[in-house]
């Protein structure tokens, strides 16, 4: 008889504690601490990912689980907006050349085409190429149509099927010049998935009067069809992969919107019960290199939900916000800086006149300390629990050039700034701090533990900014001008201002994470208006969406980085105060560790 290493390759190991790294698959070994033999396990699951910036059905996917594209799809009407997901979040892409929706794309991220559709008047023949940029018109295919089954690349692209509303099989193949009829479908049908290449291409599913879960192979040819169907009939599925390693997700039945998830081996499917995704969808789109790996965006009605596939020894905890404890004394237009676990809650407004109160949180409660020397909101804040700057905001009889300096136990007022103001966005620490913008415009002054200086005006003057980074590497974002709310991101050198990635979404008063470096700076909430729960991050050149609040809030403090945030205070909608406290952890993984049992 074989025994254990000599099948696996691998010992029973004798440990302490449970391994963490990846070389634990295929391991066995006996935990002394627990008293009991482990190994890892490989599953399937979905996870909850940033939600798309603008929520849509009928939109035309594709990429790969980390580099994914939307574009185009329904809101109201056919839009013309496209996304790209880098595995964190969405950011905004160039906008395409015809708003529409129920088209089809192929390709990657950088190198996509997209094809057919319908603008609510008529079924298109219009195909765009993209380059990771801009859309550019490409020839037309030869009969306009929508919900076909797409596979291929940017120059070796497949449209199989589709409706034009009438269900047809024509399948059309384009060569990086033209579209060429092929031959046709097997079975006629609408909403059809489809993944693969042009000379391996794999069609499932489908509307064609009743719903089929009909399977074809294409070979560059001819399509063959499968004796295996679908485990669930349904069409309007996403489906992502290679002709012998796909992923069929969600989809409509016929009588409802389903989450189920199946899995193609070049043979047959299985259904992954209980793998099922959290929001069952229609319409929808996503994107997957093959069986193992998927992202899933869209679908009716306008979903803006995001969720991850992912078949490996590890689980995956999706980034996420959750309740945190609640302030002792609610308020909006607040101060706030620190980190998720050591932040400080300062000034504010609790709905009448303006408050000097100060907390501190050490991630679970907060805990009254000494106030402000002056009663105010809207102050910029800068530095650390123990260590923070509350710079001008506006108390009674008004706006405020007054700084004061906490030193962990008490406020002590310091040198003013040059020009009172409220709403400034504040970046730094207690000794080398950042006042921008505010009341008084595009102002910026800087101070270097001993007085206030001011430097290069900001490009655009506003109030409101969301600021984080340090005195040499700061981040101004969004704000309110004279004009409203806007998207403008600008990056501070030490020296002069120069013009970042605009924001997703254009909005004021949100809660910076103020530990956050330039480069990695993170923003959530704001009044867009009306006041929002969308979060974002930056990279150092553009935003991308993150997971949204629970809670709508507006002129609420911030702490923390883009991995371990907090948010505290401000105000909902309608009109509330809030007292409450959010956290947001980024997304982590670990190994799948399963004790082995006799049973």
């Amino acid at each position: 008889m074989s025994d254990y290493k000599t099948l696996i390759g691998k010992s029973i190991k004798y440990l302490s504690s449970d391994p963490t790294d990846a070389g634990a698959e295929g391991q066995v070994w006996y935990n002394s601490t627990d008293g009991a033999f482990k190994t890892v396990l490989v599953t399937g699951a979905w996870s909850s990912g940033a939600p798309l910036a603008t929520g849509r059905s009928q939109a035309g996917g594709n990429g790969i689980q980390d580099a994914a594209l939307i574009c185009g799809g329904y809101t109201t009407a056919g839009v013309a907006s496209t996304e790209e997901y880098n595995g964190n979040g969405w950011g905004a892409g160039g906008d395409l050349n015809t708003a529409r929706y129920a088209l089809r794309s192929a390709g990657t991220q950088t190198s996509a085409i997209a094809f057919g559709g319908y603008t609510g008047t008529a079924y298109h023949t219009t195909s765009e190429t993209y380059n990771g940029t801009s859309w550019t018109n490409g020839p037309a295919i030869n009969t306009g149509r929508t919900s076909g089954s797409q596979a291929g690349t940017s120059t070796a692209a497949l449209y199989a099927g589709g409706g034009t509303p009438t269900v047809i099989n024509n399948s059309e193949e384009y060569n990086g010049t033209s579209w060429t009829e092929g031959n046709n479908l097997n079975t006629a049908r609408t909403v059809v998935g489809g993944s693969g290449i042009q000379t391996a291409a794999l069609a499932a599913g489908g509307e064609l009067g009743g719903y089929t879960g009909a399977t074809e192979l294409y070979d560059g040819t001819s399509w063959t069809t499968s004796p295996a169907s679908l485990n669930v009939i349904k069409g309007g599925q996403a489906q992502s992969g290679t002709q012998t390693s796909s992923l069929a997700y969600g989809g409509y039945t016929g009588t409802a919107a389903t989450g189920a998830t199946e899995s193609w081996d070049g043979t047959s499917w299985t259904n992954l019960s209980p793998v099922v995704m959290a929001v069952a969808r229609n319409a929808t789109e996503g994107a997957g290199a093959d069986s193992t790996s998927a992202v899933c965006f869209g679908g009716d009605p306008q979903k803006s939900d995001t969720e991850e596939y992912n078949k490996s020894i590890n689980v995956i905890t999706a980034a996420a916000w959750s309740s945190g404890g609640n302030m002792n004394t609610g308020r909006n237009a607040i101060g706030g800086t620190g980190t998720q676990t050591a932040a400080l809650a300062y000034g504010g407004s609790p709905g009448g006149g303006y408050s000097g109160a100060t907390e501190t949180y050490d991630g679970s409660s907060f805990s009254e300390v000494n106030d402000m020397n002056s009663a105010r909101g809207y102050v910029g804040s800068a530095g650390t629990q123990t260590a923070a700057l509350a710079i001008g905001g506006l108390g009674i009889p008004g706006n405020t050039a007054n700084v004061e300096n906490f030193d962990g136990t008490s406020w002590t007022e310091i040198s003013d700034i040059n020009s009172s103001r409220n709403s400034i966005g504040g970046a730094g620490t207690e000794t080398a701090a950042l006042a921008m913008g505010g009341s008084g415009g595009a102002l910026t002054e800087e101070y270097n533990g001993t007085a206030w200086s001011e430097q290069n005006d900001l490009s655009t003057g506003r109030g409101g900014i969301a600021g984080s980074g340090t005195q040499t590497a700061a981040l101004a974002a969004g704000g309110e001008s004279p004009g409203g709310e806007v998207a403008n991101t600008e990056e501070y050198d030490g020296t002069s201002w120069t013009a970042g990635g605009n924001l997703i979404t254009a909005r004021y008063n949100a809660g910076p994470a103020t530990a956050a470096p330039q480069t990695d700076s993170f923003i959530f909430g704001g009044a867009t208006p009306p006041a929002g729960t969308q979060a974002e991050a930056y990279d150092g050149t553009s935003w991308s969406t993150r997971p949204s609040l629970a809670n709508i809030r507006r002129q609420g403090g911030g702490a923390g980085t883009s991995s371990a945030a907090v948010t505290f205070g401000g105000n909902s909608t309608p009109p509330t105060i809030l007292s409450s406290s959010e956290e947001f952890t980024g997304e982590t993984t670990a190994l799948n560790v399963k004790t082995l049992t006799s049973s």
